[in-house]
């Protein structure tokens, strides 16, 4: 175990070298400067070589990447062009809500894509089957953007059901406040008894995470089907019908526990992959996360936000990844950690 996890730290240090790399390079052939975004668009010639300096853009491509690398590893992201305000401290306030955000999303996705690949793989080539496998190819072709304009329109527009927007409703913030221990609203308002802040907080949950669940749910449902029917078609799957045990108890505990591991990997990369997801979602839903974040440290490039996110999301990839191959090794005991 310890020299899997040396020799994983050692891949991660490589990948986010690279990572690191590229996207400051690509971040700073961007013809635009960051000094006038920093100024505003009246600042005089002065200031802005004034600023080039502050900021370190006179020296060259190398020395930038190189001052990047050492304030990283002392622990400064940098500051902000567009607010004027530490990088680590955002990604730390902003960070709670795209965990809730995708804490619900995977969850809906695993209970959903497991169940739906598990009945799938028990009625192979009937009408479940196919009506399952349609929805599987929906959720994974369906763009986010697209995807949360229709449940918006559909469950606020047509039904009133749920709200569009937002974390929670501004009157909350006087009749029933939030006391927030770690910044995510539903787990803050459930862990102080707060019911109607949790209602309305999981309420505004609801069609965002429903958005960013609907790939992982049809990646999810097919890997599933895919390994249920293998595992279904195994000698002891036949040995445990002879022996008259139900039908529902083979395909739900016998052969889903042996099913589990290629769904795991699945389910772990589409987490990663939701984590540049949830930027379009986020937009759509005014979600108050890393996503919206990005998206605006982009159009402002923004270089330092923007290579704070990229840090950040790379290191969420690299610890996903690990914790997939534990995993994977807790459920299948043939799976070596090499």
């Amino acid at each position: 175990m310890t020299r899997f996890l040396l020799r994983r730290a050692g891949t991660a240090l490589l990948v986010l070298f690279g990572t690191t790399l590229v996207t400051f390079v690509l971040a700073r052939v961007v013809p635009a400067d960051p000094a006038v975004t920093y100024l505003g668009p009246r600042a005089r010639p002065e200031d802005i070589a004034r600023v080039q300096e502050q900021l370190g853009l006179h020296h060259s491509l190398p020395v930038q990447y190189w001052r990047f690398l050492t304030a990283l590893v002392r622990g400064d992201w940098g500051t902000s062009i567009g607010t004027k305000r530490p990088v680590l401290g955002e990604l730390g306030e902003r960070l709670p809500a795209t965990i809730e955000l995708l804490g619900a999303a995977m969850l809906t996705a695993l209970i959903v894509g497991v169940a739906l690949g598990v009945v799938a793989a028990r009625r192979q080539n009937r009408l479940a089957d196919h009506v399952v496998r349609l929805l599987a190819i929906g959720g994974v072709s369906m763009p986010a953007f697209w995807l949360g304009l229709i449940l918006q329109v559909v469950f606020f527009s047509r039904l009133g059901w749920l709200p569009p927007t937002g974390r929670l409703d501004t009157d909350l913030e006087f009749t029933d406040p939030i006391t927030h221990l770690n910044e995510m609203y539903t787990v803050d308002a459930l862990l102080t008894g707060n019911m109607t802040a949790l209602g309305d907080a999981a309420a505004h949950l609801v069609l965002p995470a429903l958005t960013l669940a609907a790939y992982p749910v049809g990646v999810v449902a097919r890997m599933t089907r895919a390994a249920m029917i293998e595992a279904l078609g195994q000698d002891y799957i036949r040995a445990a019908r002879a022996y008259g045990i139900r039908e529902r108890v083979i395909a739900w505990r016998i052969a889903l526990r042996n099913a589990l591991p290629p769904t795991a990997t699945v389910l772990g990369l589409t987490l990663a992959y939701s984590l540049t997801g949830a930027f379009f979602v986020e937009l759509v839903f005014n979600w108050p996360g890393l996503g919206q974040y990005a998206a605006t440290a982009l159009l402002n490039v923004d270089y330092p936000a923007i290579m704070g996110v990229t840090v950040l999301g790379a290191t969420g990839y690299v610890v996903v990844n690990l914790a997939v191959d534990l995993v994977q090794a807790r459920l299948d005991p043939r799976v070596g950690l090499a």
